[in-house]
């Protein structure tokens, strides 16, 4: 028990040991470069995120998902605002009644994303998420930036269904969209418009998101029912209105517009990967997770392309309101009654958007916590709620924040961006999972590895470059045919050095490298104010990186390797201080003699 009681103290005593005075502190600062060095080429292990990351929760977060919970909380968390909001302003300016396509090549890419969650979030049950699939395949240093800038998009996605919750309780009012938004005049244009009711919504939504997950998942599957149903409805009664005329135009734009829109769509597909964190809490993730995702993003998809197929067949393109499509579009066919059907299903979307995402964001937090790299105080459970009431409240008390002040528009483009990126880190990470496992795979495969990755990356970086600065096709035939020899490369001649054990994605290399693929060519069509954006956030993520989370997970890795020979040290002590059962029996066979 002693021996117990000096590691658990010696790890206290370690834990921020580069933080307990100026001068250790100095010192860790002159040994960034090597701290750096060893965070970038460290990876993690699954073992390591499964129990000794898991353990600095102190509680266990409850296992009470099924699939079904999964199939709900997948579409609670996508279908939100997105369809509502972004689709006519897309219709309109970019894309025409061609909107169909733009939700099919999106929801093809998300649904390539949801493939590489998938396996990821059945080999690796924790409630991390990208986090931690991150930091074993791809180590330390890429999970954190990658993390970072999913915590950006959990804020700025709960910021933008809050403020979007508010436009539609206005309409349900009968009132304008912004009848109660404040006017501050004294701040910029884009930060001016402050929404109070957006705080009120999203701190109703964590008083149920700290309260139980069982009950939160009840809440979300009964709303996400009623707007599903809502959905429909808006389908059937609209072809009701369908008019073949609006449909002979297909292309104003030309075909620059499809790929333009989708890459701005895909925020209507953004959520699902708040899923992946519930894998913890999920009773039988080998089953429930894969039909959970996948069967929710399917069905979302199909929605999507009904609900825009069904607004261009009601109104000329030119006609689409771009702020309030459908509500308009049934006003404009003599069914004014029925905005506010649309409106009340809007609210009831976002509502779960807003449930799901305060759930998946908190507990990915949480396991940022348990790694140190942000203060361990986010990564408590609490022991009779089982739920991680800390992270919960600093999420959504940021992503008021920003709801407060933030217009729609800056957020959705932020948004957009962020997840791109993660989802394309994802699927290289699965590439690594299968071609790079530690200890099978030769240092002559992981050279051709990587020369294979260097042309996927390569080629699928000059063709969003490309197409954000030409409209001609002939630069195509050379950077596809690149990407192709890249993933060819990868199926002929590295051998796959390991295979899922429960669950694995399909046609591995080509699903995950066309994920890579399209997440990068859709960032080409994002404008350069939202990159900018992301650089910015991204200094900012590296600034705290190179001065404190860097440092904390230095401390945090050393301490798990001191445990570890601690352990090993004391298993070897046991084994030598076992009396073999050889030597026992002799020894009872003498006595007995001697008597």
């Amino acid at each position: 028990m002693e021996g117990k009681d000096g590691i658990r103290r010696s790890s206290e005593a370690t834990k921020m040991e580069s933080f307990e005075s100026v001068s250790k502190y100095g010192r860790a600062l002159l040994a960034t470069p090597w701290r750096l060095a060893d965070r970038v080429t460290v990876r993690s292990m699954d073992e390591v995120e499964l129990v000794e990351v898991k353990k600095q929760s102190q509680h266990e977060m409850k296992k009470t998902l099924t699939w079904w919970d999964l199939i709900w909380f997948g579409m609670g968390s996508v279908i939100g605002s997105g369809i509502f909001v972004l689709t006519g302003f897309e219709v309109r300016n970019h894309v025409g009644p061609a909107v169909v396509l733009s939700y099919v090549i999106s929801g093809f890419s998300a649904m390539l994303s949801v493939f590489c969650y998938t396996e990821f979030a059945v080999e690796i049950p924790v409630a991390g998420g990208s986090f931690a699939y991150l930091r074993v395949e791809l180590g330390d240093f890429v999970a954190y930036i990658a993390s970072g800038n999913i915590i950006l998009e959990y804020v700025v996605g709960g910021a933008a269904v809050a403020r979007s919750w508010t436009s539609y309780f206005a309409t349900l009012c009968n009132q304008d969209s912004d009848k109660f938004l404040i006017q501050a005049h004294h701040l910029p244009p884009d930060y001016s418009h402050l929404d109070p009711i957006a705080v009120l919504v999203l701190f109703l939504i964590g008083l149920f998101a700290v309260f139980s997950i069982k009950g939160s998942s009840r809440f979300n599957y009964l709303a996400s029912i009623i707007h599903v149903l809502v959905l429909l409805f808006i389908i059937v009664a609209g072809l009701t209105k369908a008019r073949s005329a609006n449909y002979s135009l297909f292309l104003p734009f030309g075909s620059r517009g499809i790929f333009q829109a989708a890459a701005v769509l895909f925020f209507a597909y953004v959520g699902f990967d708040a899923v992946s964190t519930m894998a913890e809490e999920t009773k039988n993730p080998g089953r429930d997770i894969p039909v959970g995702l996948i069967g929710s993003m399917t069905c979302t998809t199909f929605l999507y392309c009904m609900l825009s197929v069904t607004l261009c067949l009601m109104q000329r393109f030119s006609e689409v309101d771009e702020n309030a499509a459908f509500s308009v579009a049934f006003e404009a066919v003599g069914m004014s009654w029925a905005k506010y059907i649309v409106a009340f299903g809007a609210l009831k979307g976002m509502t779960s958007v807003l449930l799901v995402g305060a759930v998946g964001q908190a507990r990915y937090l949480t396991h940022i916590a348990r790694t140190h790299l942000v203060p361990p105080w986010l990564a408590k459970v609490n022991e009779r709620t089982g739920t991680p009431i800390n992270a919960t409240v600093v999420m959504l008390g940021a992503t008021a924040i920003v709801a407060f002040f933030t217009s729609l528009e800056v957020l959705a483009n932020l948004l957009s961006i962020s997840t791109l990126f993660l989802f394309s880190l994802v699927a290289l990470a699965l590439l690594v999972r299968r071609y790079c496992t530690r200890g099978v795979a030769t240092q002559a495969n992981i050279a051709k590895f990587i020369v294979c990755i260097v042309l996927i990356l390569g080629s699928s970086v000059a063709s969003a470059i490309y197409w954000a600065n030409t409209t001609k096709w002939v630069g195509y035939t050379i950077m596809v045919p690149l990407w192709l020899v890249g993933t060819v490369g990868i199926w002929l001649l590295v051998p796959m050095a390991k295979k899922p054990k429960v669950w694995g994605v399909p046609l591995v290399p080509f699903l995950p490298s066309a994920s890579i693929g399209i997440n990068v060519f859709l960032l080409g069509s994002l404008d350069k104010a939202s990159f900018r954006r992301f650089g910015i956030w991204t200094a900012i993520l590296l600034v705290y990186y190179l001065f404190v989370g860097l440092h904390a997970s230095y401390d945090m890795s050393q301490i798990q390797k001191m445990e570890k020979l601690e352990s090993m040290t004391e298993s070897k002590l046991d084994e030598e201080n076992v009396v073999p059962s050889s030597v026992i029996e002799s020894g009872t066979k003498n006595e007995s003699i001697r008597v």
